[in-house]
């Protein structure tokens, strides 16, 4: 039965990979439910929007002590698991520490490291964990995280305590098998790590068969821990781990003030200055949509900015309305469009665009994408460049031009618009009688 913990270890692996590969592959198909508008212009300069939004974190830094702490956990939780490399071939091969003997005194130096690495990101998850739930910071205690949100947030921060937790007490009790000789471990001669040895006081008056016992529950929930933590990715705020880079490379390179028109109106407007530029009738076939009023209307970009989001908040705490006590949230106008892509994957293909609902109304209310004043905070403060604004845009644009649902005022202004090309009640040839009556 030598060969029982390969096969185990081998089952155990392939099933965290197909349940992963299928978890990803249904966020793709969400995703594809948009119109395809992922820019692939400008290379050189989107991959250096990777370099420096997702993996240097750039905007994080805006915070320093905080952004401190994420990067070492961000950095941290990845390079430990570059160890996960010997776990799989020692699982899958029946050996032990693999790597100790070709490293040779590289090897002490790289696990050393690696302990380093996981007590940084098990100290910086505690704060974290005070902060969400017992300090009273507004963008963490907002309505929006209650129940499964903040849930979501604290198992992960949790899981990763439990994972770094698991590899020093496997080193600790591995170490001391070592120095006592017993059986394959003597073979693996690294010597005391320098954190884990501060926990062989506890564990070195155990038998060598406890200590086996330790080492092995250690390894085999520290690997299992990692492949659980990986397929809990696709349903969790923390996708962005993986969403952060494909959501930065393809976010615009433009400013973000710029604001994208339809084409179609655009022209429009231009055959009304000029109708002798406008083709013949029928020629040209009208849009389908003004706007959005589901997500199958929204951009790919649209649906992986939801995705990508990880509900910091950081977009509501700089909403000026949100700060007025208007309903709008920037995070939540990126939660309910993840929801409702959610909802829509449990349906039939066939039956998704016609379910009674739809993001504009049910998940989104009209009165949330009025609040809204354009003013881009939301969009400058993503840590990840995700758009909520232009979601919003794309709701309001259906609401207004296909429902023709507008309030008095902004119905008053676009006819001022079309008539006197200006937002205000005065005629074309009056329209600086203003100035002199304020004189």
């Amino acid at each position: 039965m030598n060969w029982f913990p390969q096969f185990l270890f081998l089952l155990i692996l392939s099933t965290a990979i197909y349940l992963f590969a299928k978890g990803i592959g249904k966020l793709r198909s969400l995703i594809a439910m948009g119109r395809p508008d992922l820019p692939t212009d400008q290379p050189a300069k989107r991959w250096g929007q990777v370099l420096r939004l997702a993996l240097g974190q750039q905007k994080m830094f805006r915070n320093v002590p905080v952004a401190i702490l994420h990067l070492i956990i961000y950095v941290g939780f990845i390079i430990i698991n570059i160890e996960v490399l010997e776990i799989l071939l020692d699982g899958l091969t029946g050996a032990h520490r693999l790597f100790s003997g070709p490293l040779g005194g590289f090897y002490p130096l790289l696990i050393n490291a690696f302990e380093w690495l996981a007590l940084g990101v098990l100290l910086a998850c505690i704060p974290f964990l005070i902060r969400r739930n017992l300090m009273s910071i507004p963008r963490l205690q907002a309505t929006d995280l209650k129940g499964w949100p903040r849930r979501d947030a604290n198992i992960i921060l949790i899981t990763e305590i439990v994972l770094m937790s698991l590899f020093l007490l496997m080193n600790a009790s591995d170490t001391l098998l070592q120095a006592r000789g017993v059986g394959h471990y003597a073979h693996a001669i690294t010597g005391d790590f320098t954190l884990s040895s501060y926990l062989h006081p506890f564990i070195q008056s155990l038998s060598d068969q406890n200590l086996i016992w330790i080492e092995r529950t250690a390894w085999w929930l520290h690997i299992i821990g990692i492949l659980a933590f990986l397929n809990y990715l696709p349903y969790s705020k923390h996708l962005h781990i993986l969403f952060a880079f494909p959501n930065t490379y393809f976010a615009p390179l433009n400013s973000s003030g710029k604001m994208s028109n339809m084409p179609s109106i655009q022209q429009e407007v231009l055959y009304a200055m000029d109708p002798s530029a406008a083709p013949a009738a029928g020629s040209e076939a009208p849009p389908t949509r003004f706007g959005a009023k589901d997500v199958q209307d929204l951009g790919q970009k649209n649906l992986l900015d939801a995705f990508s989001c990880t509900e910091c908040g950081r977009c509501s705490a700089a909403c000026p309305a949100q700060h007025t006590g208007k309903l709008l949230s920037p995070r939540r106008i990126m939660m309910r469009t993840r929801d409702r892509m959610e909802d829509l994957a449990k349906l039939p293909i066939d039956q998704r665009a016609n379910d009674g609902k739809s993001l504009l109304h049910d998940y989104i209310s009209v009165e949330e994408l009025r609040a809204c004043t354009t003013c881009q905070a939301c969009v400058q403060e993503c840590p990840v460049s995700i758009n909520p604004l232009d979601i919003i845009m794309q709701l309001r644009r259906y609401q207004i031009m296909e429902e023709s649902q507008a309030p008095a005022e902004w119905t008053a202004m676009f006819g001022n618009v079309e008539n006197n090309f200006a937002p205000w009640k005065f005629a074309p040839d009056d329209r600086d009688n203003w100035m002199q009556s304020s004189s």
